[in-house]
């Protein structure tokens, strides 16, 4: 499946969650990400994603590994996905080491998720804050089959015009680099103040 997905900055958060909390109740989850690759980064190179993602809610836990393949849409990012629950967080880090998958980056995302019907498609709208990262984004999305892209995409960019998004507030930025950016001027930021 591909996950066809928009990502955008939110100027208004407020007005956003209450226009969301009319579509659907909300739930709130603290996602712990930690990205692997190769030791020769390859997987980065060729655009790939090797992630285990432990997801905290108000009453539950779970672990997920994803690995998402190279973008198919190059305007949005699209990409192919392929991920699964298991059981043990701990032993799912020890697999990928054990392959000899090294880890690149860990952080936390505070999200909270909407999930409705629209446009003929079950959407995922996510409002996310990443501690190191300001500002607060939103992510829109639904797994649909390669041909049904520009499709899903449409109908994900009529979500985001009734929420107030416009194409001027997409980004393609991940979180992993944005991530990695700012923890370098902090390092050199300290490494000048020594």
């Amino acid at each position: 499946m591909i996950e066809a997905e928009l990502k955008a900055r939110v100027k208004e958060p407020r007005r956003v969650t209450a226009l969301l909390g009319k579509r659907a109740r909300s739930r709130r989850e603290l996602y712990r990400d930690t990205y692997y690759d190769r030791p020769d980064g390859s997987l980065a190179t060729a655009g790939e994603e090797l992630r285990v993602r432990t997801i905290d809610g108000e009453s539950s836990s779970r672990t997920v590994l994803t690995f998402k393949a190279a973008t198919v849409d190059a305007e949005s990012g699209s990409k192919p996905e392929h991920e699964t629950v298991v059981d043990d967080a701990d032993a799912a880090h020890a697999i990928l080491r054990g392959l000899g998958y090294v880890e690149t980056i860990a952080f936390e995302k505070q999200c909270r998720n909407y999930a409705f019907e629209t446009h003929g498609r079950h959407m995922l709208v996510t409002l996310v804050r990443v501690p190191e990262i300001e500002g607060t984004f939103l992510e829109a999305e639904t797994l649909v089959s390669e041909g049904e892209v520009p499709q899903a995409l449409s109908g994900i960019r009529a979500v985001l015009t009734d929420l107030g998004i416009s194409d001027e507030d997409l980004t393609r930025e991940t979180y992993t680099d944005a991530v990695a950016r700012r923890r370098r001027r902090g390092r050199l930021a300290h490494g000048r103040g020594t």
